[in-house]
């Protein structure tokens, strides 16, 4: 699915100039048809898709309870 500038900065919540130059900077994939870009939005969601399991990975990292072994010095 094809979507403009307007459609895409709304759907990631970032200004439309970013947007603008990161096609510019060829960090996105975006087709000139003549008038507009416009730029398939399938590249944004498995992008999303991954992030979002990276971020539950991390989370399950940052917030895995600490066993309660009451041995923890080392008596060496």
């Amino acid at each position: 699915m094809y979507v403009t500038i307007q459609e895409l900065a709304e759907y990631l919540s970032v200004p439309e100039t970013e947007i603008l130059k990161l096609i510019h900077n060829g960090k996105i994939r975006a087709v000139y048809d003549g008038e507009q870009y416009v730029i398939n939005k399938d590249q944004f969601d498995s992008h999303l898709r991954q992030m979002g399991r990276y971020w539950e990975v991390l989370y399950d990292y940052l917030y895995e309870p600490v066993p309660n072994d009451t041995d923890l010095r080392d008596n060496d």
